[in-house]
């Protein structure tokens, strides 16, 4: 089939990522926004702009009103983007049902894979690592007694439901499970509507690594590599790189054939990323376990993009539209071989408070001139005269530098000279923060993991 008109149920960055690249495919868009969002520069990157009833992220969850829109706008399918509606099963069928194509995974592999418990047994099934877990939602009395049988071992509690680091936290200490339980289940009901939690042995020194997966719908798969994401701040991912630096060469082939041999015992079709954890505790031989798979277009693809030559995001939409990853030329593993290094730093709107809380910050944007030259990339949405507001995410910007060098520092370098250069007045953000992390010697030398941050929080913040 042909795609010739696209509803983006998205907004800010994404939502013109999408739109740029659906315009180079010829295919005609239309944006979404909330009545509070009729100024953010999404709305103009599309060729129609729809507005939902409502304000805030609740107008960009209702499934009927961006149903109606895109069949209001003949359009032939929807692209979630990432976050919002992006994972949620009932979107994708509801989607079907009116005729349109999701562009995205299959309803049946959003439905396994936004239960992180089913997950992890499927990749059991699959003949892939898992850590010690209960692959199901527990009790409090369960998930006290895990941490029990771990006999001093940290544990992790998880939202079933949902990612981007909400309803997690980790415990050390038996005194701590009750109240981490607690805070857990109210968060993942506040962000995804299901209280459920489920736990696992935590890694205290592991770096998070990750595989970018294609499928198409004759059963065929492959990878675009892989990226690493270890530098987190309270599970939510702040800098990617790929590939992921400092990782011995069996052990990066061992991670990706896993994932490719998972996507392919559950015939994964569009785009997914299947994520690991990769043990650095030691100095024996490394090894990794599966976490999750976030079936839907990822933040940090760019960076895939950049070392790979490959628009993914293309990719999603022609995918969808039935071709073949023959067709696309992706079938040929050598398309995913490096080429040099990519590092994306996340640019966000936030302060820091005296308890070292990091807190959303808004504001109307006085200056915002984003770096750019060889090499650099970046991701936005902002423009001078911007009223920006807390009531969405709080990022504004990526930013993405590339050097073709098999050197890692090339490419800090260059992402430390982007950062440097950009303008951005009138609100606070982190990228003081950034140049930070950039700047200190365990990231130059892949020494981070997955609560480095964390650890180094008072140094990484000075200046901040």
């Amino acid at each position: 089939m042909t795609i010739e008109s696209l509803l983006i149920a998205n907004r800010g960055e994404i939502a013109i990522r999408i739109a740029r690249a659906a315009a180079d495919l010829g295919i005609s868009t239309v944006s979404v926004h909330s009545e509070d969002d009729a100024a953010s520069l999404h709305t103009r990157a599309a060729d129609r702009a729809h507005a939902l009833a409502g304000n805030g992220a609740s107008a960009y969850l209702d499934e009927e009103a961006i149903v109606a829109a895109a069949l209001a706008h003949g359009c032939d399918a929807v692209h979630p983007g990432y976050g919002f509606l992006a994972e949620r099963a009932s979107f994708a069928c509801r989607c079907e049902e009116a005729g349109l194509v999701f562009v995205g995974p299959k309803v049946e592999h959003l439905e396994l894979f936004g239960d992180k418990g089913r997950a992890r047994a499927a990749a059991v099934a699959a003949d892939v690592p898992v850590a010690a877990g209960l692959d199901r939602a527990v009790s409090l009395a369960e998930a006290q007694a895990f941490f029990a049988d771990l006999d001093g071992g940290a544990m992790i509690i998880k939202a079933v439901a949902g990612g981007g680091g909400r309803g997690t936290r980790f415990v050390r200490d038996a005194a701590e499970v009750e109240g981490a339980y607690q805070r857990c289940q109210s968060e993942a009901k506040a962000a995804f509507g299901v209280p459920d939690v489920y736990v696992e042995q935590f890694l205290p020194r592991a770096r998070h690594v990750e595989v970018q997966i294609l499928g198409d719908c004759h059963g065929a798969v492959a990878h675009l590599g892989e990226r690493e994401c270890s530098v987190q701040r309270r599970h939510q991912k702040v800098v990617e790189i790929a590939p992921a630096p400092a990782v011995d060469d069996d052990v990066r082939a061992a991670i990706l054939d896993a994932a490719v041999r998972f996507a392919k015992h559950q015939r994964y079709e569009n785009l997914g990323t299947f994520e690991f954890l990769l043990d650095a505790s030691g100095d024996a031989p490394q090894s990794f376990v599966f976490i999750e798979t976030n079936a839907r277009l990822q933040v940090e693809h760019t960076v895939t993009e950049q070392v790979t030559g490959v628009d993914i995001v293309q990719a999603q939409l022609r995918l969808a539209a039935g071709a073949t990853l023959a067709e696309l030329g992706l079938a040929d593993p050598a398309i995913a071989k490096p080429r040099g290094y990519a590092i994306q730093a996340r640019v966000n709107m936030e302060t820091i408070g005296e308890d070292g809380a990091v807190l959303p910050a808004s504001g109307t944007l006085a200056a915002y001139e984003p770096p750019s030259g060889p090499g650099v990339r970046t991701d936005g949405f902002g423009y001078a005269g911007y009223r920006t507001s807390t009531a969405f995410d709080s990022l504004l910007a990526k930013v993405i530098a590339h050097s073709p060098s098999s050197d890692f520092g090339a490419a800090i370098k260059r992402l430390t000279r982007a950062l440097a250069e950009f303008r951005l007045e009138g609100v606070a953000s982190n990228i003081p923060f950034l140049r930070n992390v950039l700047n200190h010697e365990d990231f130059a030398a892949g020494r981070v993991y997955t609560r480095w941050v964390d650890d180094h929080v008072a140094a990484l913040h000075s200046c901040a």
